[in-house]
């Protein structure tokens, strides 16, 4: 006998949840198939294990999207207050860090077991371990509009509404499900690609900096008219942190990104005064003061000064605040913590998640062509776009 709800949701992660308990605080029949052995396996290893569940700062600014004004409706609508009073509801411990991020005092548990609770006082009904193998559609029965077929179960909803995530982090499960099920409906697909990324140095930039692995400075990485001031981070293949994290989800191959290596500093200011002699050892000396000793000595390895006229001392200056940086590539799905583009906003109501042209079907979440910034935005778009569905449905 198949299972028969109002609403079917695929995906048990932070969008789904959250559409799972407002469709079933408002006495929807709603089941939740989640095709790994837990909910939530995003929610619980962000954030360093703490999850950074919002950011009190949230604007439209801080999201990508091919169309820019799309997030606005349901971010109004589901704003971080909303949630952190969810979270004091629960009597969960958090704190503040930097840029407005809020964590979890104890562990990303705490978010799932809300979650988890929220669902089970809605009467959500939650399946696990349940792979999707086919979804059709069918005018039969007006109760029975979506035929959901996992592998030893079939499920029956008028409403279905796919919160499958985008390609990012594999390991625990991530795959294109939600886009070939979109493009099945004939709903049109931004290009996927990896967002919050670590980048990889070109061979000559690799060879100059990568046995600096494990340096951080802080720095303004910029592409176009975008630029983030946080720490940057030398890995073993190129450039990571936090700077870099942000500007990987505007960068393309084959553009360079702009990093001001000193910002708001001016390193050669001191030899404005003409009893600073002007050598090598008192410039590395400047240098040190602004980025760490070794990254200080190896960038005046790699760009020394052409001569000591106050023209070449500025081209110095220049070239610190304006390195240009060409990736070879991402570090992949592997490393991206989540995925640029995805469903066209175009096809979407801004209001409800629904698909334009096919009724009573829905997207929610990282699989929409919706990308938050670093730092608590997306699982913000996560709760935002899931309300704004589960109050819809």
């Amino acid at each position: 006998m198949p299972h028969t709800f109002d609403a079917l949701i695929l995906g048990g992660g932070a969008a789904g949840l959250m559409c799972a308990i407002e469709a079933g605080k408002r006495g929807r029949r709603v089941a939740v198939l989640e095709h790994s052995d837990r909910v939530g396996r995003k929610i619980l290893i962000s954030g360093g294990g703490r999850c950074n569940f919002t950011n009190i700062h949230t604007r439209p600014e801080n999201f990508l999207s091919s169309n820019q004004h799309f997030a606005k409706s349901a971010l109004a609508r589901y704003t971080p207050a909303d949630f952190i009073a969810l979270i004091e509801k629960h009597g969960i411990p958090y704190h503040e860090k930097t840029l407005g991020q809020l964590f979890c005092n104890r562990s990303a548990r705490d978010v799932v077991a809300m979650l988890e609770e929220e669902c089970r006082q809605a009467a959500v009904s939650i399946f696990l371990s349940s792979r999707v193998l086919k979804v059709e559609r069918t005018e039969a029965s007006p109760k029975s509009k979506f035929v959901v077929h996992t592998a030893n179960a079939e499920f029956h909803a008028q409403k279905l509404v796919v919160a499958t995530g985008g390609l990012s982090i594999p390991k625990i499960g991530a795959t294109s499900f939600g886009y070939d099920l979109a493009r099945q409906f004939g709903l049109a697909i931004r290009p996927p690609r990896p967002g919050l990324v670590p980048l990889a140095f070109n061979a000559t930039d690799h060879a100059r900096f990568c046995d600096l692995m494990g340096l951080s400075t802080d720095v303004i990485a910029s592409r176009s008219n975008q630029k983030f001031r946080e720490k940057m981070l030398i890995t073993h293949r190129g450039l990571s942190g936090p700077a870099i994290l942000q500007i990987s989800s505007y960068w393309k191959k084959p553009d360079a990104i702009t990093i001001d290596l000193a910002p708001n500093r001016e390193v050669t200011a001191a030899f404005a005064d003409p009893a600073m002699p002007r050598h090598l050892g008192n410039l590395r000396a400047e240098l040190r003061k602004i980025l760490p000793q070794r990254l200080a000595d190896r960038w005046l390895d790699v760009y020394p000064p052409t001569a000591w006229t106050n023209q070449a001392l500025a081209d110095l200056e220049r070239n610190l605040h304006n390195w240009q940086v060409v990736p070879v590539e991402t570090e992949g799905y592997e490393k991206a913590e989540v995925t640029v583009g995805g469903i066209d906003t175009d096809e979407l109501s801004a209001k409800t998640m629904e698909a334009r042209n096919v009724q009573d079907l829905y997207f929610i979440g990282e699989v929409v062509d919706v990308t938050g910034h670093l730092g608590g935005f997306n699982f913000q778009w996560a709760w935002a776009s899931g309300a704004a569905a589960g109050r819809a449905l």
